[in-house]
């Protein structure tokens, strides 16, 4: 099985295609594991851990007489959907040790990230370089994989020709679009960005990717002004579920003197923190922070920066707490108390996890504080480098404008600004 089998390929492209395609593919071919499993993989965010694990092992079960490769593969997604991540990744160097080159374990490769550790982080970067160079540039899936890596190492050029290296050998390749929009962030792309997005998007209006892409396009109209279409993308692609997305759109914003999108509710937010997986993993957790922050949920920041600094992991203690505890100063307007949190923190930012543009919203928010504290200088240096390699940088240039002198796009209900305050 490679990526020649069309479901495969629809999957690996990210297609809205892929999930009916893959659930023909095993009606007509029940008795092919892997095919199942790609099916699990696909959908089983809805499945209990009993379902998910009767029907892995079924899929495994049968993928054993396809054969060792096809075992291992399902192996590997038994334990990426089991959210075993660690074990997924060591498992995937061994696989790619006896198949190199592997397009459909590709799939799987998030797994390094996932880990949250950044020794796992830099193997899994350097994996991919070598299964890119074992399988040769005519890849799709290997240069698009490659040109992720390269835009999440920051070396933006080179994930866009990777991306657009990808995109000519296959131009629904959605992992080299997502690329291609954190590289374009990085380079401040503004219009021409949210075109090409819009353009793929209107290919696929069903792409898994649709709602993220989106966020992206509505960041590069932050990055050229246009505020009204940042807040339209919010309203009418990101739903009750896209919390993180729909906070850090509005977070922005708010921190640019501009009025936000609509709200997440609030309620729905203390349901989730309150949940299962409300601190299961630390990102997630911010998010959640974030939207109290959009709310100006003082008390409850400062609460749940009590209890991640009670928490038994490290990453939680130590970097989630002084950032909510910060996002609290900056909602009940105690600048300064946020810059002493923030600037302590320095690199250990990495460790919220996410990606760098979603952990660049730390640094906005640093920036912005340091303004209101009349720290100009400190703050333009902060942002010195975007500003420099940004071609759109007017969300930059509104970070670094006192509050005095913002003006929102819209009238605000209250007559004031919409920055960040208490309740």
């Amino acid at each position: 099985m490679t990526l020649d089998d069309l479901p495969v390929r629809e999957l690996a492209a990210l297609s809205g295609r892929a999930v009916p395609m893959v659930r023909d593919w095993v009606a007509e071919r029940p008795r092919l594991g892997v095919a199942r499993a790609l099916l699990v993989l696909a959908t089983g965010a809805g499945l209990s851990d009993e379902a998910l694990r009767e029907e892995l092992v079924t899929a495994y079960q049968d993928a054993q007489a396809a054969g060792p490769r096809s075992a291992s593969l399902v192996y590997g997604i038994f334990l990426y959907t089991h959210r075993q991540f660690r074990l997924t990744a060591d498992h995937l160097v061994t696989h790619f040790g006896c198949w190199p080159g592997d397009e459909v374990a590709s799939l799987l490769l998030d797994a390094f990230h996932a880990c949250g550790d950044a020794d796992y982080r830099a193997y899994g970067d350097a994996l991919v370089e070598r299964q890119y160079a074992l399988a040769g540039a005519d890849s799709w899936p290997w240069a698009g994989r490659l040109a992720w890596v390269r835009a999440e190492q920051g070396r933006a050029q080179e994930a866009l020709e990777l991306a657009e290296r990808t995109l000519a050998g296959h131009p629904r390749a959605g992992l080299a679009v997502h690329a291609r929009a954190h590289a374009e962030h990085e380079s401040g792309a503004g219009p021409a960005a949210t075109a090409f997005l819009d353009r793929w998007l209107a290919a696929d209006p069903h792409a898994v990717q649709f709602k993220h892409l989106n966020w992206h396009a509505a960041l590069q109209s932050l990055a050229c002004g246009d505020f009204a279409d940042a807040r339209r993308r919010a309203d009418l692609v990101l739903g009750r579920a896209d919390v993180g997305m729909r906070s850090a759109t509005n977070w922005r914003l708010l921190l640019a003197g501009q009025e936000p999108a609509g709200r997440c509710h609030l309620d729905h937010v203390r349901a989730l923190l309150a949940g299962p997986g409300g601190t299961a993993e630390i990102f997630h957790t911010f998010n959640l922070a974030l939207a109290l922050a959009v709310e100006s949920a003082t008390e409850e920041l400062e609460t749940l920066a009590r209890r991640a600094a009670d928490d038994e992991r490290p990453d939680y203690r130590e970097v989630l707490a002084p950032v909510v505890r910060a996002l609290a100063h900056v909602t009940a307007g105690r600048a300064q108390e946020a810059v002493d949190l923030l600037t302590l923190l320095a690199e250990r930012v990495e460790r919220i996890g996410g990606v760098r543009v979603e952990r660049e919203i730390v640094q906005d928010t640093l920036a912005r504080a340091l303004v209101d504290t009349g720290e100009h200088a400190r703050a333009a240096a902060l942002l010195h480098d975007r500003v420099r390699t940004r071609r759109h940088h007017t969300y930059e240039d509104l970070l670094l404008t006192p509050r005095s002198a913002l003006r929102p796009s819209t009238s605000s209900p209250q007559g004031d600004l919409p920055c960040p305050r208490p309740s």
